[in-house]
């Protein structure tokens, strides 16, 4: 029997969703459950073909439990290792590299010594910053966000330097980014699945949370569609994920790539609404059994070989 584990925290409707949906799917040979673990011992082979994965991102064990099953031939989606490493600076830089319309973004050092440091250990930063190069390049307004992070947590907009340094002020010992403000006409956030599906959902992140999903759309320019599914595909293919949000703003036609480290997209049923999550219980439920039926390669015991764990074929696919 080739079982899918579902891991989750204080999801209530997607996870169960989920399993129903593939359970329902009547798949011979294939079954799933929600994922039980105890003391994980390290010679412990997964009992999963396919791990989906909603909570390692808040949960140290859970993070180090996925890995060890990820060496052991489970496909877990998605790649504990690569989450792990990656961060929203490095996925700016990577996209914009690759063609992605960025906003301009700089990387900001600790406003406040991390634990363990002091100014000894800052003997390779540049003091002062050359703020006035930096707010040049930059522009406002502006948005000052954790160089890795996620919910709209200590996130500041800011207009002018005064507000920048208060703001930078109350950050810690945070790394943060200071990226250029998208004066957007239209936002859109968009599932990604499995390298290859993706699916189109007009946003308002101006709203209160549980009314950004925007349900009485008139629908997407096409060549923007094409634009947003091409730039979707491009980006989850470089950094792997098969389970994935991005979110364009959109200014003057052209879409700016703002968010896309979102390895455990929001997919609850009274956030992104019924049409929404019926796609993603759908999409994920398919690409899981795919995964599960597939044959699992052998494991070389290599860091680049656990980073990339299956190959990808290059079909795309619409909302």
């Amino acid at each position: 029997m080739k079982k899918i584990g579902v891991i989750y925290g204080m999801e209530s409707t997607f996870p169960f969703a989920l399993v129903e949906r593939i359970n329902s799917m009547r798949v011979e040979g294939v079954m799933a459950e929600s994922l039980v673990v105890g003391g994980v011992r390290m010679d412990q082979p997964s009992p999963y073909r396919v791990i989906i994965d909603r909570i390692s991102q808040d949960i140290q064990f859970y993070r180090a439990y996925l890995k060890l099953a990820a060496m052991n031939g489970a496909t877990v989606i998605n790649n504990p290792f690569w989450w792990t490493a990656d961060d929203k600076f490095f996925n700016y830089a990577l996209a914009a590299k690759l063609g992605i319309a960025i906003p301009p973004t700089v990387l900001l050092p600790h406003k406040s010594h991390p634990p363990g440091t002091s100014e000894r250990s800052m003997r390779n930063l540049q003091y002062p910053l050359d703020w006035d190069e930096i707010f040049s390049y930059i522009g406002f307004p502006a948005f000052l966000k954790p160089y890795s992070g996620g919910g709209w947590k200590n996130v500041f907009k800011v207009d002018n330097p005064a507000e920048f340094f208060e703001a930078y002020d109350q950050t810690g010992d945070l790394c943060m980014t200071l990226q250029r403000g998208v004066n957007f006409t239209e936002y859109y956030r968009c599932y990604v699945v499995g390298q290859s599906k993706v699916h189109i959902m007009p946003y308002e992140p101006r709203n209160p949370h549980h009314l950004r999903y925007v349900h009485d759309h008139p629908g997407v320019e096409p060549r923007l569609h094409a634009r947003m599914v091409n730039d979707c595909l491009t980006i989850c293919r470089a950094l792997g994920y098969d389970l994935n949000t991005v979110e364009f703003a959109v200014e003057n036609g052209i879409p700016y790539a703002i968010d896309f480290l979102n390895p455990a997209p929001d997919a609850d049923l009274h956030s992104v609404g019924p049409k929404n999550f019926a796609w993603i219980v759908d999409a994920v439920a398919e690409f899981a059994v795919e995964e599960a039926m597939r044959a699992p390669k052998p494991i070389e015991l290599k860091w680049a070989r656990l980073l990339d764990q299956k190959p990808h074929g290059a079909a795309g696919g619409g909302a």
